[in-house]
C-alpha cells in the first residue's frame, strides 16, 4: 500500500513539474513577444520608460497563459509520459500490472487541481492584472496612438441623448469601456444637424453623461474653446458601453454572472458572457482531457522508435482540437447552439475518442 501511495506521488510530481516548466517556457515566450510590441508602441507613438513597459508586459502575461494552459498541460503531459518511458519506468510499470489508467489517475488528478486554482485563483488575478494593463496602455499611448491613426482605426461609438446625436471616437479604452482616452466627440442637435467637435484628453461615464477633461470644442465660425470639463449627454448605460468595447477576458469568474444579469436586464445578448463563463466552469475537465489526449500518443516504448511521429501526432490533435473548441465557441456566440452545447460537445467528443483509443492500445 505505501509502495503504490509513493509511486502515485512520484507520477503526479513528474507531470506537476513538465507541466510548470512548459507554462514558463510558453509565459517567457509571450512576455518577450509581447515586450516588444510594446517597446514597438513606444517608438512609434511615444517614448514610455522602460520599466512601465515592463511592468505593462508583466500585466499582461496573466490573461494571456491563461488561454495557453490547455497548451501547456497537453505538452507537459506528453512530457511527463516519455521521459517516464525513456527511463523504462512506463514498462516497469505495466509488469508489475498496473494498467494504463492507474499510472494515468496521478496525471489527471494533477490536471484537474490546476484547472480548478487556475478558475478561482488564477482567472481574477488575470482579470485584474488585465484591468489594470488596459488603463496604463491607455495612458501610455492613447493620445500618441490617436494623432497618427486613420479614421478606420481606434474604438467609434453611436450614441443618443437628451441634446442631440453623438459620434465618438476614441484611441484606447480602459475599465472595460468606461474611460475613453484621446476622445474626439462629434455632436449633433435634435434635427441631425452638425453642432460641435469636442477633443479631451478622457472621457469618463457619470449618470446620464459623459465627462470630458482638458475639452478643447470647436464650432462652426467660432475659436476653439478650452475647457477643464465638459458634459455631452447620453442614454447609454454602463452596461451598454460594456457590451460594446469591454473585453470578456477582463471579467473574472466571479463577475460574469453579474454581468450576465445586466446585460439580459439592458436588453443585450449576454451570449459572449455566458460562453466565457461555461469555458471556465469547463477548464478543469480541460485539462484532464488534456492528459488522456497526450496519453494516446505518448505510451508507445522508445525502443519501438518513431517518437517524433507522436509527438508531432499529439501536437496536431492538440491544434484540431483547439480549432475544433474555438469554431464552437463562435457557433455559440453567434446563438446557433446553446452555451452548454457549444463549450461540452467538443470536450466530450474528445474524451470518448481519447478515451477509445487508449482501451485499443490497452487492450488490443
Amino acid at each position: 500500500m505505501t509502495t503504490a501511495r509513493t509511486l502515485r506521488r512520484y507520477i503526479a510530481r513528474r507531470f506537476l513539474m513538465t507541466i510548470i516548466g512548459t507554462f514558463l517556457l510558453c509565459s517567457i515566450l509571450i512576455f518577450m513577444i509581447d515586450l516588444v510590441e510594446l517597446l514597438r508602441q513606444s517608438g512609434k507613438f511615444g517614448s514610455v520608460r522602460a520599466g512601465r513597459l515592463i511592468w505593462m508586459g508583466l500585466l499582461r502575461l496573466p490573461a494571456y497563459t491563461e488561454i495557453l494552459l490547455g497548451f501547456a498541460v497537453l505538452v507537459g503531459s506528453i512530457g511527463a509520459l516519455l521521459m517516464l518511458s525513456r527511463k523504462s519506468e512506463l514498462a516497469v510499470m505495466r509488469s508489475s500490472g498496473m494498467s494504463v489508467w492507474q499510472f494515468l489517475r496521478p496525471g489527471v488528478l494533477v490536471a484537474g487541481f490546476i484547472g480548478v486554482i487556475a478558475v478561482t485563483v488564477y482567472n481574477p488575478l488575470a482579470a485584474a492584472a488585465r484591468t489594470e494593463a488596459e488603463r496604463l496602455f491607455a495612458e501610455s499611448f492613447g493620445r500618441e496612438a490617436n494623432i497618427m491613426r486613420t479614421q478606420s482605426y481606434g474604438n467609434w461609438l453611436r450614441q443618443d441623448g437628451p441634446d442631440g446625436a453623438s459620434v465618438i471616437n476614441a484611441g484606447a479604452h480602459a475599465q472595460r469601456g468606461l474611460t475613453l482616452t484621446a476622445v474626439s466627440i462629434y455632436q449633433f442637435d435634435a434635427e441631425g444637424r452638425f453642432v460641435e467637435r469636442i477633443d479631451g484628453s478622457r472621457a469618463r461615464l457619470r449618470d446620464g453623461y459623459w465627462e470630458v477633461r482638458n475639452a478643447w470644442v470647436t464650432r462652426m465660425g467660432r475659436e476653439p474653446e478650452k475647457f477643464d470639463q465638459y458634459i455631452v449627454s447620453t442614454y447609454l448605460t454602463p452596461e451598454r458601453v460594456q457590451d460594446a468595447l469591454g473585453s470578456v477576458i477582463s471579467l473574472s469568474i466571479w463577475e460574469l454572472p453579474g454581468m450576465i444579469e445586466a446585460a439580459e436586464k439592458a436588453g443585450l445578448s449576454a451570449s459572449r458572457y455566458r460562453i466565457q463563463l461555461e469555458l471556465l466552469l469547463a477548464r478543469p475537465v480541460l485539462l484532464m482531457t488534456m492528459v488522456l489526449l497526450g496519453a494516446t500518443v505518448s505510451l508507445r516504448s522508445f525502443r519501438s522508435g518513431r517518437v517524433q511521429t507522436m509527438v508531432v501526432t499529439g501536437m496536431i490533435g492538440g491544434f484540431g482540437f483547439f480549432l475544433l473548441t474555438e469554431i464552437s465557441r463562435q457557433i455559440g456566440v453567434a446563438g446557433l447552439v446553446s452555451p452548454s452545447v457549444a463549450v461540452w460537445v467538443p470536450l466530450i467528443v474528445t474524451t470518448m475518442v481519447s478515451t477509445m483509443v487508449l482501451l485499443h492500445q490497452e487492450d488490443g
